[in-house]
């Protein structure tokens, strides 16, 4: 089989129901991928190489937690830009459990964005799948691409740049984007401003896979920190999130929360 026939495979279809390859469960309204993070990890270092060298459109890559579900059912605009995904991932513990209490298809493991990202890191190195990170403040931005390179030795970090242009500088970001042509563009700028970028230069951006991924970089500079692995796997690190950064997110989590753990009761038959 060609390269050409494989990618072919893999491309997305019209139907919305039909555009995700690996296979899906309803959540709080939202087709969410069952697949395991590992599985996911595998589907990007196989997919986004070849979708590159090829000059097919990206993928979309978008996730989907407690905030996503609420932003989903409220803003008609994020809603429209997140149907546009060619594939959910639950970034969300709560996701997977509600994945489970239904007697729906399950999803097999917690995919968070953050270990999605490390978790592929010396994969990628040793498969020579090349990075740009766009997203967060220049300092974070710099110093997140100086700690994966201590991690992963050899990884092929195309570009970077931070999180903060102005309208008229969009064009400039891209072209330095096409530039650099990275199998993988990791965006984070914070919903609904990510997916909204995505969505709206899907087709001018030369990548193969496009992953929203938040305040990740953070996380890895260690300006965020992550919760203890008890409150990961239970679906309490939203509390710890909270409790770490109260300014920044206790209205969200007290608004959302609930909202979402609506949402999956009021879609629990699909």
């Amino acid at each position: 089989m060609s390269a050409e026939q494989a990618l072919g495979r893999l491309q997305p279809l019209p139907s919305p129901d039909q555009r995700h390859e690996a296979p899906v469960t309803q959540v709080g309204g939202l087709p969410v991928s069952t697949l395991s993070l590992d599985a996911l990890i595998d589907k990007m270092l196989v997919e986004a190489p070849l979708r590159r060298s090829l000059n097919h459109p990206p993928q979309l890559i978008f996730d989907a937690n407690g905030q996503g579900l609420s932003m989903n059912a409220s803003d008609p605009d994020f809603r429209a830009n997140l149907a546009q995904a060619d594939l959910i991932h639950a970034d969300g513990q709560i996701i997977v459990m509600a994945s489970r209490w239904f007697g729906g298809p399950h999803i097999a493991d917690r995919s968070s964005t953050t270990d999605m990202f490390t978790d592929s890191l010396k994969r990628a190195a040793d498969a020579n799948v090349s990075y740009y990170l766009l997203g967060a403040e220049e300092k974070v931005n710099s110093a997140c691409a100086t700690e994966i390179l201590r991690i992963a030795p050899g990884l092929q970090l195309a570009g970077r740049r931070n999180g903060f242009w102005k309208p008229e500088e969009e064009d400039a970001v891209i072209d330095a984007i096409n530039a650099a042509a990275p199998d993988v563009l990791w965006v984070g700028t914070g919903k609904p401003r990510e997916q909204a970028f995505c969505v709206r230069n899907r087709h001018r951006i030369k990548a193969g896979w496009i992953v929203t991924c938040g305040g990740l970089f953070n996380y890895i500079t260690g300006d965020y920190p992550r919760a203890p692995m008890w409150m990961q796997k239970s679906g309490f690190e939203w509390l710890h999130r909270m409790a770490t950064r109260p300014k920044e997110l206790a209205w969200r989590y007290i608004t959302t929360n609930p909202h979402a753990l609506w949402l999956i009761w009021k879609h629990r038959h699909g």
